[in-house]
């Protein structure tokens, strides 16, 4: 059982400028704790998302020495991907792919036919450079825009994927519309029809569903689960407020339930908990 913390998501929206000491202070918590991966970063255009403008200097800070975490960063372009590479202490390089071509041009400023050709190229760059691709399909549980949705394209979509080489995907409901039993449907077919390929899933939600989507996951064979303390971030399309990432600390207690100790150092996570509250104020 994996799973992703997300401080990206959760810092990219902030109006407010994360100080960079600040920054890498709180991920260098994150990174005591024993999460799989720390989605730490994003290396894009400082105009699109100014509270990203520092991940290279944050990285700099970064104590990898102890930890057994491993790093992520989002890219959107070849500029960026081409940024991140250089440092070898990022592990995997994220995109995200949107079944929605609205939201694909709003989140990348790319058709999704441009989408799956940059993805094709990164997946190449990635495998040249030894690392790994995550490909994040945005809009994979529907969209607000009356365009067609069904698990069907989603599958279409994966498929586009794993032909091009990607080995990991996060199913993502940007904007908290899944339901339970679209989830476990989704993950089901796609884990049954590619089993070489790790999907993850990575939501949005109000709190008081995060448990029943979480579990609907875990029915349908989902290893893999993105999240953020404290719920912070989320997309500011969902048009409600109280959806934001899934709280990583209520992820916790959904899969220990079904799975058992998870080995997180719960100490570390408490210390992250309160530096949050500093960090997000």
């Amino acid at each position: 059982m994996k799973i992703i913390e997300c401080p990206r998501d959760a810092m990219q929206g902030r109006e407010v400028f994360i100080d960079t000491a600040i920054k890498a202070a709180y991920i260098n918590q994150l990174l005591e704790v024993g999460f799989d991966t720390v989605d730490f970063g994003s290396f894009v255009s400082p105009k699109a998302v100014p509270q990203m403008r520092d991940t290279a200097e944050v990285l700099d800070l970064l104590d990898l020495f102890h930890s057994k975490s491993k790093l992520l960063a989002i890219v959107a372009n070849v500029r960026g991907a081409q940024d991140a590479l250089q440092f070898e202490e990022i592990d995997y390089l994220g995109f995200p792919l949107s079944i929605s071509e609205t939201f694909q041009q709003r989140n990348t400023n790319k058709s999704i036919t441009e989408a799956l050709e940059f993805v094709e190229n990164l997946q190449n760059l990635c495998e040249v450079k030894g690392r790994t691709l995550v490909t994040y399909l945005s809009m994979g549980f529907g969209n607000p825009y009356e365009e067609p949705f069904s698990a069907d394209i989603v599958a279409q979509f994966v498929g586009k994927l794993d032909e091009r080489g990607v080995k990991v995907i996060a199913l993502s409901d940007t904007i908290g519309v899944a339901e339970p039993t679209m989830i476990e449907r989704i993950f089901t077919t796609n884990i049954e029809a590619f089993p070489h390929i790790e999907f993850g899933a990575h939501f949005h939600s109000r709190p008081e569903g995060i448990a029943e989507k979480v579990e609907a996951s875990l029915r349908g064979g989902c290893k893999r689960f993105d999240g953020a303390i404290k719920g912070f971030g989320g997309c500011p399309m969902a048009n409600d407020e109280l959806v934001g990432n899934v709280a990583t600390e209520t992820l916790i207690d959904v899969l220990e339930k079904n799975h058992g100790d998870l080995g997180l150092n719960k100490e570390e996570l408490g210390e992250a908990m309160k530096l949050a509250n500093f960090v997000f104020q």
